[in-house]
């Protein structure tokens, strides 16, 4: 990172910014109050070779030795992404988001319903899964490009901006027209590809971690939605792969607060693909609250038992009300309050 001085002019910025460019590094310039700061992705010993400290207006080159840079709170950032969704406020530390609905589209009356009876209960944005990852080749695969403009029709009527996932880069037209902020699962956290697609499309992403993947590899797999110029991104921790079986995934709590410390992008936390189970959904929502989490996406459905996907770890869209007064509770611990 390229530090200049309060008094470096544009074409001074310009010509640190060229010459950083000839080494073929990723280069970011970030403009800042009282300065600007040259962000420099890619070989450091060939920026260490230009001699940048010798050019004027630089104030001095500060090396960041983390392996992802632009979601590093290392690199130059005036406090912590706050991305503005639908009218609502995600991250920042003062208010908390809670993104709701059926984890599958199955039909107009299923989806509207939820979506009706989320919004009524202080939801801020609906999920739902119009192209679905499913484990079996022969289970529900969700409606496709039909479940898009189902969606679509939700939000007209509720005013819910939409959460669904970019599967595949074949959808990514579809997603793009109907879709505010795309999903990219815990399975294709590291499908490069259609990372830096999703990147491109220019809307907010919600990034799930990979089943077995560290927090230093979801923080890289963020870096290439950032590089694509898309700096509205939330980071989401749903659940790891461990020894054990209890539970559907273990759920990492201490995942929020190290991702507080070592990043400045929101982070919103997956209970009900952890537990698996609706019972324990609830109180690991709390806990994420409480631990500061900057929201929750959780699964709602109005008949879970006759659900065509993850059923058992929905909850009941008339006992959503119950849950959100519950989760706020936590959240206000924190002084923040729902989004």
């Amino acid at each position: 990172m390229i530090v200049m001085t309060p008094q470096a002019t544009e074409a001074e910025v310009a010509a640190v910014r060229a010459r950083l460019e000839t080494t073929g590094v990723h280069v970011v310039v970030m403009p800042g109050e009282l300065t600007t700061a040259i962000g420099a992705i890619g070989d450091p010993e060939g920026v260490a070779e230009l001699g940048l400290e010798g050019m004027s207006g630089v104030d001095r080159v500060v090396p960041i030795s983390r392996p992802y840079k632009l979601a590093s709170s290392e690199l130059y950032h005036q406090g912590p992404t706050v991305l503005e969704i639908g009218g609502h406020r995600i991250g920042g530390g003062d208010t908390f988001c809670l993104i709701a609905g059926p984890c599958t589209v199955e039909s107009r009356e299923q989806t509207i319903g939820v979506a009706r009876a989320v919004r009524a209960a202080g939801a801020a944005m609906l999920r739902g899964g119009a192209f679905k990852p499913r484990t079996s080749p022969f289970a529900f695969k969700g409606l496709g490009t039909a479940g898009l403009e189902i969606l679509s029709e939700a939000r007209e009527e509720t005013g819910l901006p939409v959460v669904t996932e970019l599967l595949d880069t074949q959808h990514a037209d579809a997603i793009h027209e109907h879709a505010d902020v795309i999903q990219i699962g815990a399975r294709n956290m590291q499908n490069y590809a259609l990372l830096e697609v999703a990147g491109k499309l220019g809307k907010p992403v919600l990034l799930k971690r990979g089943l077995s993947s560290s927090l230093d590899e979801l923080l890289q797999a963020a870096d290439y939605v950032l590089k694509e110029g898309n700096e509205s991104v939330m980071l989401c921790e749903r659940g790891i792969r461990t020894f054990e079986t209890a539970t559907r995934f273990t759920l990492d709590l201490g995942a929020v607060p190290w991702l507080k410390l070592h990043t400045h992008l929101p982070v919103i936390v997956d209970p009900s693909h952890a537990a698996g189970d609706r019972r324990l959904v609830e109180p690991l929502s709390r806990a994420a609250a409480a631990v500061g989490a900057d929201g929750i996406i959780v699964e709602v459905h109005e008949d879970p038992d006759a659900a065509l996907c993850d059923g058992p770890q929905a909850l009941y869209a008339s006992h959503f009300a119950d849950y959100t007064r519950d989760v706020a509770a936590h959240a206000a611990l924190l002084g923040k309050t729902l989004a």
